[in-house]
């Protein structure tokens, strides 16, 4: 009898160790701590390649006295990167003069890389006009080759900051951009990516407040993705740096690729359609990608100033240090929710 009660309880604390030990089939909690890459790194785009290597790309930066084009860092886990040199090592034809590369957004066309990104052409400066330029390469890290002139150019910053889109139910290849102090726009691209189609026209999507001097007094950054059957167009205003810095990620959601879209703001009645501003020591946060892990996580990648660090050399402007941070997105009644900038989640 008494062997009969030891048996028993050694079942039982055997089904109790095996019901409080975790479960090895459970996906593991990411662990990370931000910044993910603690150096200049603005305006950070993602993607993963096949050779399940996320790429970052961010726009010029100067390191140990040196221009970098376009920043590209490479990480296995989307928490731990290396950067991996200058996307861009040789300007463009059109922008041999000029020190300005912003923004870079890269896509995937079968066995070769598109880049999209800003630039300053030659002659001018941000008043007279910035344009919309394209480069490919063979590989994920470059080097990208310009395809030798602009896609588009315009006056101040009204060209700025592409976001190439593949449309899944459609096939059609979009290109997001803007906006200065103009509305983000989107346009149809040709087979190729290359060109805007033929007979396209640019669609005037979110603008920014149309109460003068009312946040967001511009909007750019777009970042688009498609889950169950919207479109989400996030997106940044207003001031990325500097002294009075106050950059914010929003968000819109629409049917179709080309609207209308509806902000959070207007949806839900909330003050605003923030999901991303200051918090702690991290202020700015902006200019975001969304990238999805290999265990179907959603994850927002962007940029913020440490107001610990906010310059990377002494003579710098303030508020311009923006290194890389990274953040959970969750979804709530249709929409986004960041409870980032965090240091550990």
């Amino acid at each position: 009898m008494r062997s009969g009660r030891v048996l028993l309880c050694a079942l039982a604390l055997a089904l109790f160790v095996r019901s409080s030990a975790p479960d090895a089939r459970a996906p593991a909690r990411p662990a990370y701590a931000n910044p993910v890459l603690d150096a200049d790194f603005p305006d950070p785009a993602v993607i993963r390649a096949p050779d399940n290597y996320y790429y970052a790309y961010a726009t010029q930066t100067r390191r140990a006295g040196k221009w970098i084009n376009i920043q590209v860092a490479r990480s296995s886990d989307l928490f731990h990167w290396q950067h991996s040199g200058d996307a861009l090592p040789s300007k463009p034809s059109w922008a041999t003069s000029t020190q300005d590369f912003w923004a870079p957004h890269v896509v995937r066309d079968g066995a070769r890389y598109i880049m999209y990104f800003s630039a300053k052409p030659n002659g001018s400066d941000e008043r007279h006009g910035l344009c919309l330029a394209i480069a490919v390469s063979p590989s994920p890290r470059g080097p990208f080759t310009d395809i030798g002139h602009p896609l588009k150019c315009g006056p101040g910053f009204v060209n700025i900051d592409p976001m190439a889109f593949d449309d899944p139910a459609t096939g059609k290849h979009l290109l997001y951009w803007g906006s200065g102090f103009e509305a983000i726009k989107v346009q149809e691209l040709t087979a190729d990516r290359l060109s805007f189609a033929p007979g396209s026209e640019p669609v005037e999507l979110v603008p920014p407040n149309p109460v003068k001097g009312e946040f967001p007094v511009l909007v750019e950054g777009s970042w688009v993705i498609r889950r169950n059957g919207w479109y989400y167009l996030f997106y940044s205003g207003d001031n990325c740096c500097g002294a009075k810095a106050n950059y914010a990620v929003m968000v819109a959601r629409s049917r179709s690729t080309k609207g209308p879209f509806v902000t959070l703001e207007q949806a839900t009645g909330k003050a605003h359609s923030i999901i991303l501003e200051k918090r702690g020591n991290w202020i700015a946060p902006g200019h975001n990608a969304v990238v999805t892990d290999s265990g179907g996580r959603d994850w927002i990648v962007y940029h913020a100033v440490d107001v610990r660090r906010p310059r990377e050399d002494a003579a710098d402007e303030i508020n311009t240090r923006r290194v890389m941070l990274i953040d959970r997105i969750r979804w709530r009644h249709g929409w986004p929710v960041v409870s980032g900038p965090s240091e550990i989640p």
